[in-house]
């Protein structure tokens, strides 16, 4: 019975982005059913077969061992941060430490596969695969794979050029597209929080439904002679710090390196202050709503108005609730608030297998409210006033496809794993 309700919850899910569709007539359904087979068969190969378990397995186990090298840098600054299993005299470690502060060797090792040409030519190939089999534009699928790996105001930073370009309906689409990424560099910090091999299936199951969705919700037609890729860009570290110089040059190595080290510190702190402020945030509202009403809280309001969309993820009416929660919290806030509230818990039996998976995938990835002001903010550093307008004018359609992709990968990878 519950296995058929979250098959439903998928049907309705695709159903509402056809009900808020800006124009039925021009969805490309031969390309959703393609992408649509293409993701069932990639949830069911890495939930249901032991070579697609560990594959995942092995990735999320390869981010897990970067995360411990990691902490042989903090052991040398920070001894007491780190617990004795890694060299440390810790005796637990905090949030900054276990998830954070790895962030500082995971970013410039991205960033000098980056420089050496890896990730770019991975990104490049990958995206005109997806674009053959999809039978998508070139360049939404190139930039759905480059926003995978940097990030959505890095990936748009480094497609200036591409932005320009591109008709003001193809720019929304982008702007949709990005509210459902994450960023590559901090998928060590989501291991160690939650479940990394449902971490690591939620990436590219959150790609192909960004294109499903965004391709319902906001249908643009490419011709043939504009489906061409301006420039394909690198990193963010190669964008902020101008790895190419003045003179076309590259910028020497280590003073790359340098500030791509310097860029790591500055997402920490970013990262550090929007959970701080976030969590207190949330509280203030609580203690607000308390004076109302004892029972009165942001997660039961949150939760009675997500319990809908949560119970057709095959949960029963007191599970669905409890997730019902947790997707309003994340949504209002940010995924590393719900990751922290969660992480001593959900590899335990106080989560179902079911539960886990859709919880873990529904998480990863970076659709909140808050990010919405990150992509207008980017857009109009570079793009001009038209396209600006139609962005800002469409912020609910934004919001929409970020909570729809993040509602039907969680409900997807649900159905093969119970």
């Amino acid at each position: 019975m519950l296995v058929a309700v979250n098959i439903l919850g998928v049907i309705v899910y695709l159903a509402i982005a056809f009900l808020f569709s800006k124009n039925k007539k021009k969805i490309n359904w031969k390309s959703t059913g393609i992408v649509l087979i293409l993701n069932l068969v990639l949830a069911w190969f890495f939930t249901s077969f032991s070579i697609g378990q560990d594959i995942v397995k092995g990735a999320a186990d390869g981010f897990n061992w970067l995360v411990q090298v990691a902490y042989q840098g903090i052991v040398f600054a920070l001894p007491n941060w780190v617990t004795p299993e890694f060299g440390g005299t810790a005796k637990t470690m905090n949030f900054v430490t276990s998830s954070l502060l790895p962030i500082l060797l995971v970013v410039p090792m991205f960033d000098i596969l980056t420089y050496i040409g890896v990730l770019p030519w991975i990104i490049k190939w990958v995206g005109r695969g997806l674009s053959f089999i999809t039978g998508q534009p070139k360049f939404e699928s190139f930039f759905s794979v480059e926003m995978m790996f940097l990030g959505n105001t890095e990936a748009l930073a480094v497609s200036q050029l591409q932005l320009k370009s591109m008709r003001k309906e193809r720019n929304l689409t982008l702007a949709m597209m990005s509210m459902s990424c994450i960023t590559a560099s901090i998928l060590g910090a989501y291991t160690q929080m939650v479940p990394g091999q449902f971490v690591l299936t939620a990436v590219p199951i959150n790609i192909l439904n960004a294109i499903i969705v965004t391709n319902m919700l906001n249908p643009v037609e490419v011709a043939p002679e504009e489906d061409t890729i301006a420039k394909i860009g690198g990193s963010s570290a190669a964008a902020e710090s101008d790895a190419v110089e003045d003179d076309g040059k590259k910028e020497p190595f280590f003073s790359f390196l340098g500030d791509s080290i310097l860029g790591a510190g500055r997402l920490i702190l970013i990262i550090a202050a929007n959970v701080i402020a976030f969590v207190a945030l949330a509280a203030l509202i609580d203690r607000i709503l308390e004076l109302f009403n004892p029972w009165l809280s942001l997660e039961h309001i949150l939760g009675i108005i997500m319990f809908p969309f949560a119970w057709l993820m095959g949960l029963n009416v007191h599970d669905a609730f409890g997730f019902a929660q947790y997707m309003g919290t994340k949504l209002v806030t940010n995924e590393f608030v719900v990751m922290g509230k969660i992480a001593s818990t959900i590899n335990t039996d106080a989560f179902s297998a079911h539960y886990r998976a859709i919880l873990t995938v529904f998480l990863t990835s970076f659709a909140n409210f808050s990010t919405t002001g990150m992509i207008i903010g980017c857009f109009k550093g570079i793009v001009d006033r038209e396209n600006n307008e139609l962005i800002s004018k469409n912020v609910g359609y934004m919001l929409l496809s970020g909570i729809l992709v993040s509602l039907l990968s969680a409900g997807i990878v649900g159905i093969f794993v119970w």
